[in-house]
C-alpha cells in the first residue's frame, strides 16, 4: 500500500517514477522505444514511432516522453478505451474478481486523501462555525427567558426592574431576594456581590420594604428560583462559549479575528461555509456578505444597492460619519479578503498582519475625518512582515520589496510625461477637427 500510495501521488503530479519506467520499458514492445542509449532515441524519433502509448494526463505523456524516449498520446480516443477497460476489466482481465478491485480502490483512495488533505485538529473551523450559530442561538434565548423572570418575579417586586436594569444581575438579584418580605439588613452583604454597588444594595433593600407588589405562595416561589438558576447557568455558559470562541479564533483565524473582532470574524466563516470559502471571494462579496436579500432587491427594483453586510457590526463602521460608511466598509472589506487569505493558506499562525491592517483602517479612518496621510500599503505590510518575524522573503524585515525612492520618482516622471503626450496629441485632434468643420460651414454659406 505505501507503494502504490507513492506511485498515485507522483501520477497525480504527472512525475514519472523509475518504477513506473521501468515497468513500461519491460512490458511495451522493443523496450519502451530505445531505453538509455541517446543516440538511438535521436534515430527513433527521426523515424515514425512503431507504437503509441495512451495516457490521460498529457503533462504525464510529456515526462513519459522526455524521461524514458516512449511515444505518448492524449486524446478523446484514448479516454474512450480507459473507461471501456474501467467498465469492463473484470471480464477481460482473468483472475481479477470485482470484490478485490473496489477493495484496492477504496483502501488506496482513503490513503491518498489522508495524504493530499493535512488535517489539523487545531485549525478546524467547523467548530467555529457551530460555536456562533449556538452563540447565537443562546443570546435569543436568555434574552426571552431574562424578559420571562421579569415579568414573572416583577407581579411580586415590581420595582427592582427599575433599580437592577441588567439581565444577568436581575436574575442573580431574585434568587438572593427570594421572598422581598424576609429581605433585611443582613442580605446587604450578598446583594453587594452581586450588584458590585453598595449604594444600589441598598436601593433594592429600601424599595422592597415600599413595594407594591403582591405577595406568592412559597410553591410560586419555588419555581421562579427554579427557572431565574436556569436563566442564570444559560448565561454563565454563554460567557464560557464566548471564551472558547475566542481560542478557537485566534488558532484558525488570528488576523481576521484581529482585524474586525472574534464575534464578526466567526459570522463571516458561518457565512462563506468555511475558512477557505471566505478566502476565495473577493472583497466585493465580503463587503455585502449577509446582505444578499437587499442586493437582489435593489438589483430587481433597480435601487441602490447596500453598502456593506455582516460588516457592518464591526466598530469602524459605527465610528465613520454617514457619507464616509461606504468608502470605509469597502476599504475594510478589502483587508478581511486579505486577512482571511494569511489565515487560511499561511504555514505560521500569527495575527501580526490583522493588527497592522487593523491600525490601517484606524488610520484611513482618521484620514477622511482629519486628512491624515495613511501608511502605505507596501511600508505596512513589510512591518508586519517584520513583527511576525516573516522578513526573510524581502531582507531586513521585508523592506526590500518596497521600491526605492528614486525609482518611485522616475516611474511617477515617466508616467507624467506619457500623459503630457497624450493630451497634446487630443488637443491638437480637436483642433483640426474644429477646423475642418468651420472650413465646411464657410463652403456652406458661400453656395447660399
Amino acid at each position: 500500500m505505501a507503494d502504490a500510495l507513492a506511485q498515485i501521488n507522483a501520477i497525480s503530479e504527472s512525475s514519472a517514477t523509475p518504477e513506473l519506467v521501468d515497468f513500461l520499458t519491460g512490458a511495451l514492445p522493443g523496450g519502451g522505444g530505445g531505453g538509455t542509449d541517446k543516440k538511438k532515441k535521436k534515430a527513433d524519433s527521426k523515424a515514425a514511432p512503431a507504437f503509441q502509448l495512451g495516457v490521460l494526463d498529457a503533462k504525464l505523456g510529456n515526462a513519459l516522453s522526455e524521461g524514458a524516449g516512449i511515444p505518448c498520446v492524449a486524446n478523446d480516443t484514448v479516454s474512450e478505451l480507459v473507461r471501456g477497460v474501467r467498465a469492463h476489466g473484470v471480464r477481460l482481465l482473468a483472475g481479477l474478481s470485482e470484490a478485490d478491485t473496489s477493495r484496492a480502490q477504496l483502501g488506496l483512495a482513503h490513503s491518498y486523501s489522508r495524504a493530499k488533505v493535512k488535517f489539523n485538529v487545531n485549525r478546524v473551523d467547523n467548530m467555529i462555525i457551530q460555536a456562533i450559530a449556538l452563540l447565537d442561538t443562546l443570546d435569543k434565548d436568555v434574552n426571552t427567558f431574562v424578559m420571562r423572570v421579569r415579568e414573572w418575579y416583577g407581579w411580586h417586586f415590581p420595582e427592582l426592574a427599575k433599580v437592577v436594569p441588567d439581565n444577568y444581575q436581575y436574575a442573580k438579584a431574585a434568587l438572593v431576594i427570594r421572598d422581598k418580605a424576609t429581605l433585611t439588613a443582613d442580605s446587604l452583604p450578598a446583594l453587594e456581590e452581586v450588584l458590585g454597588d453598595a449604594g444600589r444594595a441598598a436601593e433594592v433593600l429600601a424599595a422592597a420594604r415600599a413595594s407594591m407588589g403582591q405577595d406568592v405562595s412559597p410553591v410560586d416561589l419555588v419555581n421562579i428560583e427554579a427557572f431565574a438558576r436556569r436563566v442564570v447557568s444559560l448565561a454563565e455558559y454563554r460567557a464560557g462559549l464566548g471564551a472558547y470562541l475566542a481560542d478557537k479564533m485566534g488558532a484558525v483565524a488570528p488576523n481576521l479575528a484581529a482585524l474586525v473582532g472574534d464575534t464578526v470574524g466567526a459570522r463571516l466563516i458561518s457565512h462563506a461555509g468555511s475558512l477557505v470559502n471566505l478566502a476565495k471571494y473577493p472583497a466585493s462579496t465580503v463587503q455585502i456578505l449577509g446582505a444578499e436579500k437587499a442586493l437582489f432587491r435593489a438589483l430587481k427594483t433597480k435601487g441602490n444597492t447596500p453598502k456593506y453586510g455582516l460588516i457592518f457590526h464591526s466598530s469602524f463602521i459605527g465610528r465613520a460619519k454617514a457619507r464616509n460608511k461606504g468608502r470605509i466598509s469597502r476599504y475594510l472589506a478589502n483587508k478581511c479578503s486579505i486577512a482571511s487569505r494569511i489565515d487560511c493558506f499561511a504555514d505560521s499562525v500569527t495575527d501580526a498582519y490583522g493588527e497592522r491592517m487593523r491600525e490601517q483602517v484606524e488610520e484611513r479612518l482618521r484620514f477622511y475625518e482629519e486628512g491624515a496621510a495613511p501608511t502605505k500599503n507596501a511600508t505596512a505590510m513589510a512591518e508586519a512582515a517584520a513583527r511576525a518575524g516573516g522578513g526573510e522573503a524581502g531582507g531586513k524585515g521585508g523592506k526590500a520589496a518596497v521600491p526605492p525612492p528614486s525609482d518611485k520618482k522616475a516611474a511617477k516622471a515617466g508616467d507624467e510625461k506619457e500623459k503630457k503626450e497624450k493630451k497634446d496629441k487630443k488637443d491638437k485632434k480637436q483642433k483640426a477637427d474644429k477646423e475642418a468643420g468651420g472650413g465646411e460651414k464657410k463652403k456652406k454659406k458661400v453656395k447660399a
